[in-house]
Order: C-alpha cells, then sequence, then structure tokens
C-alpha cells in the first residue's frame, strides 16, 4: 500500500504567445483527496514561465518544461517510483470560470476545476517545509535479539479497524494460544488517526474513544501496542501524517503506552527523495522515540528502496521492509520471499531484521501446502512473524501451522542468521539456515507445478555424513542415511540436521 512521488528542482521553459493568460495564483477547493492539490502558481521572468502545484500530499511539485498555446498550457512533472513513467504531461486549459487541470501522479489521473486567488489566500495555502535534522548513528538500545511475532490489522481490515476489532484479536491471541507460542504484538495498521488538536497533538478519530485505555487493555493480556504513522503529511490511506509533529506524535505515543511504531513512507516523496533525506526522516523520529524514554520497537517501511538494511540500524529501526506489499496469492509470496527478500541476508541479524511483510496464513488466497511454505520460507529467513488474518476465524490447519512451536523455533533461533539457498535445480531449491546448537535448519522447496523427488546431502550441512535429522513439520525423527523426499508442487520440507 505505498504512495510515491518526489520533489522537483524549478526548470524553466521558453514562453509562448498568451502566457498572461496562466499568470498568477490558482486555487482549487475540492480537488481530489489525493494528491490533494490546493493551489498551482505561475511566474513570467525574463521570458521563461516558471511554476509549481501544492498538493497536500507531496507539497509543491515543480512545473517543467511549461509551454502555452492558446488557452492551453502544457507541463511535465516528475513522476517517481513509476519506472514505466518517470514524468508524467499535465494540462491547464482557460476555462470561463477561471482554469480546468488535469494530470497523472503515479498511476491515479486526477482533474479540477480552480480559479484565480490573492497573494494572501495563497499564504494560507503554501506547504511548509521543514527542515530535517543531521543523522548521528544512535547506539543499540539491547532490543528485538529476535524476530518480532504478532498481528497487524492491514492485511484483512485495512482501514475498516475500530477498538472493539482489536479488542477482540487481542483476546483472540491468548484464547487461540498464539499469544503463548510468542506472538505479542497487536498492530494498529493505518486508519486510526484524526485531526490534531489545537496545541497540535494527534488525536484518534471516533472509531478509537480512548487509545490509552485500548493499551492498558492489551497490556492486562500479556501482549503489547503497536501503531501506525507516517513521516509525509499523509499516510498511505490519507490519515494524518507526522510531518510537522514528529517530536509531539512520539511523546504522544509514549503517553498512550504504544510499544511498536510502524513508519511508513507515503506521502512527502517530493522532498524525502535521495538516500539522505529518507535516512534523516527515520532518524528524526527514531530519534524521537528514543528521547520519549519509552521502549518502543520501530518498523522501518520504506520498501527497500535506498539500501535500507545498510542503515537500518542506525536511525533505531529494529526491522525494516525489503520490498512492496504482499499480497495472499502464491505469485506475489513466492517473489518476495524466493527473489526479493534474500538479496541482502548480511543485514539481518538480532536487533535488526529484513522483513518481507506480514503473514497472510488463513485469508484463504493460498492452498494448505502453499501457507506450509509461506511459513517455512519466513522462519528460514528469520523474519518477523506478524500475523495478518481475522485471528477469530482460525482454522485448525492455519493455526497448526502459525503455532508449530519447532518451526517458531527456527525463526527466533538465537543465532539470528537468516537463512539462504545453497542450491537450486530447476524449480527446486535447497536452503541452510545454521543455528546456535550447532545444528542446522534445512529446507527443502518445490516452486514447480508438479510433485519432485529431493534430497538433504552431506555436504549440506558441511559434514562428511548426517548423524540425525527430524521433520519439523511432522514431528518424527529420521533414521537411517537416506534423506529424500517426494516434495509436493509449491510445497515444502523442513528439517533441523545434525
Amino acid at each position: 500500500m505505498a504512495l510515491c512521488a518526489s520533489l522537483f528542482a524549478f526548470s524553466t521553459a521558453p514562453a509562448y504567445a498568451d502566457e498572461a493568460d496562466f499568470e498568477g495564483i490558482w486555487l482549487f477547493d475540492d480537488a481530489p483527496s489525493y494528491p490533494g492539490v490546493t493551489m498551482m502558481e505561475v511566474t513570467e521572468k525574463k521570458g521563461e514561465m516558471e511554476g509549481t502545484v501544492t498538493s497536500e500530499w507531496y507539497g509543491p511539485m515543480e512545473m517543467q518544461d511549461i509551454a502555452v498555446e492558446g488557452d492551453r498550457m502544457s507541463f511535465t512533472m516528475r513522476n517517481l517510483n513509476d519506472k514505466e513513467h518517470p514524468t508524467r504531461i499535465w494540462h491547464a486549459e482557460r476555462t470561463p470560470q477561471g482554469v480546468h487541470l488535469t494530470g497523472t501522479v503515479w498511476h491515479t489521473e486526477h482533474e479540477e476545476d480552480g480559479y484565480r486567488g490573492t497573494k494572501a489566500q495563497a499564504e494560507k495555502r503554501r506547504f511548509k517545509l521543514t527542515t530535517l535534522p543531521q543523522a548521528k548513528p544512535l547506539p543499540f538500545d539491547g532490543r528485538s535479539m529476535t524476530p518480532p511475532m504478532g498481528w497487524s490489522s492491514w492485511n484483512k481490515f485495512a482501514e475498516d479497524i475500530d477498538d472493539a476489532t482489536v479488542r477482540a484479536m487481542a483476546d483472540a491471541l491468548v484464547e487461540t494460544g498464539l499469544r503463548d507460542a510468542g506472538y505479542i504484538y497487536v498492530n494498529i495498521d493505518d486508519g486510526w488517526q484524526g485531526e490534531r488538536a489545537a496545541d497540535g497533538s494527534i488525536q484518534p478519530n471516533d472509531k478509537f474513544p480512548d487509545m490509552k485505555a485500548l493499551a492498558d487493555y492489551v497490556h492486562a493480556r500479556g501482549l503489547k501496542l503497536g501503531l501506525y504513522s507516517s513521516q509525509g503529511p499523509k499516510t498511505c490511506a490519507g490519515y494524518e501524517g507526522s510531518y510537522g509533529h514528529v517530536e509531539q506524535d512520539a511523546e504522544t505515543f509514549a503517553e498512550w503506552g504504544i510499544d511498536y511504531l510502524k513508519y511508513d513512507l507515503c506521502s512527502g516523496e517530493w522532498f524525502y527523495d535521495t538516500r539522505d533525506t529518507v535516512l534523516r526522516s527515520y532518524y528524526e523520529m527514531g530519534k524521537a522515540i528514543r528521547e520519549t524514554g519509552r521502549p518502543m520497537l520501530y518498523s522501518i517501511c520504506e520498501y527497500g528502496r535506498f539500501d535500507v538494511g545498510n542503515w537500518g540500524r542506525q536511525v533505531g529501526g529494529h526491522l525494516w521492509r525489503t520490498t512492496g506489499d504482499i499480497v495472499d496469492e502464491w505469485p506475489v509470496m513466492e517473489d518476495i520471499g524466493f527473489n526479493r527478500n534474500p538479496k541482502k541476508p548480511e543485514y539481518s541479524g538480532p536487533g535488526g531484521w529484513n522483513d518481507p511483510d506480514m503473514l497472510e496464513i488463513g485469508n484463504g488466497g493460498m492452498s494448505h501446502e502453499e501457507y506450509q511454505t509461506h511459513m517455512t520460507l519466513w522462519a528460514m529467513s528469520a523474519a518477523p512473524l506478524i500475523l495478518g488474518h481475522d485471528l477469530r476465524e482460525t482454522s485448525d490447519d492455519a493455526l497448526a501451522l502459525l503455532t508449530n512451536r519447532e518451526v517458531i523455533a527456527i525463526d527466533q533461533d538465537a543465532r539470528g542468521e537468516q537463512g539462504v539457498p545453497l542450491r537450486k535445480d530447476s524449480q527446486q531449491e535447497v536452503w541452510t539456515k545454521p543455528l546456535s546448537d550447532g545444528s542446522t535448519a534445512v529446507a527443502l522447496f518445490n516452486r514447480g507445478t508438479a510433485a519432485a523427488r529431493m534430497a538433504v546431502r552431506p555436504e549440506d550441512i558441511e559434514a562428511e555424513t548426517i548423524q540425525g535429522a527430524r521433520n519439523l513439520w511432522t514431528h518424527s525423527d529420521l533414521t537411517g542415511k537416506d534423506l529424500s523426499f517426494t516434495v509436493p508442487a509449491h510445497g515444502s520440507v523442513m528439517l533441523r540436521v545434525w
């Protein structure tokens, strides 16, 4: 769920006839909420035209290559995060009432009608840019020595989340035994935010009448409460972001008793468009969290754009997304787990984890074999295990996958090493993960569409012979030297071998 763009440097183009018809301030009152265009300013200097389109999501977006012909002005704007369309052409046409503006940001087309405004009106709508602090590496706080485990609202509920549902999810974690299996975080994703009070403090919306009381309810059940925000002016779903209120929001979260913050780079990408600015924006909140004095896990969600694993720990992060959002279907899960998340395993380990996104087990979009592979792959990857389904509707099959203590132990192993593919043969892969007791977790994955015969070899664990093995999904000890298996299509076998 990520919306994107970037800050444009001023550029100019030769002026055409009738450019005076477009000069000045244009105001938009009824523009679509995304990207929330509020104003266009066009000026002419030394025979050249320049200008900006101001957006509630992205601030002042620079108009480039401005050309006017009759009643029509055309210009381009950069369009980041859309590699197929790095720039987009916009048009403004004069109308009897004012101007009609059309254009595309990211993949979304927009059109709105505007009217002439005054300098005083423009000042009220002008986007107030803030200055990011210079980043200094934050010392390690000793938290998240194993990957975090819990539940998050977005995959199942998206914005349709409220206090009662969160309480029900907390109760379900306890009643199903998921809490006792290690799932302790109850994370409210996007959709909880209301407006800001007169003093600037963020308020929950009507769906969450008392966030402190909700935190107390969750804590009373031996669980921890997480929240979501963005360093931009808007969150991905268009709610209030932390832009301009970072320290204040961190203090508010601490006062409420929040234990986990997911910070999502949605909106603001016109001025958070480089590694430096993105890093500093995460440092700003990481530092603010530390200064509250309240322990919080800090989840960095910038989708792996700027080699985040290389600097995530420096800004106080405990986990960082490596990819875009997961979807409850095999091709997406397969691509994230097998192709994208394994690229930089060296970044992951005690205190900071590569995060391939939430688990989809229980949402119904994949087969049992595919969900078993999903769980096996995340555990082998030392990934955060964050559930994403309605816990009240957890089937027996899903519960068995999610509470398998032997599989969870691989994910939570104290050595904290991310497993990697050791060998690949067509659609079959053998992964290994060294463990703290000297044994090795070995997973056999069949990405093909037909069953395949696969085997574990002594060299897979850097040994002359295999002394013993245990099948972690069947909870059975294996005897003999032949560790060969028929692995179903999209299926997996998970072993502890020594």
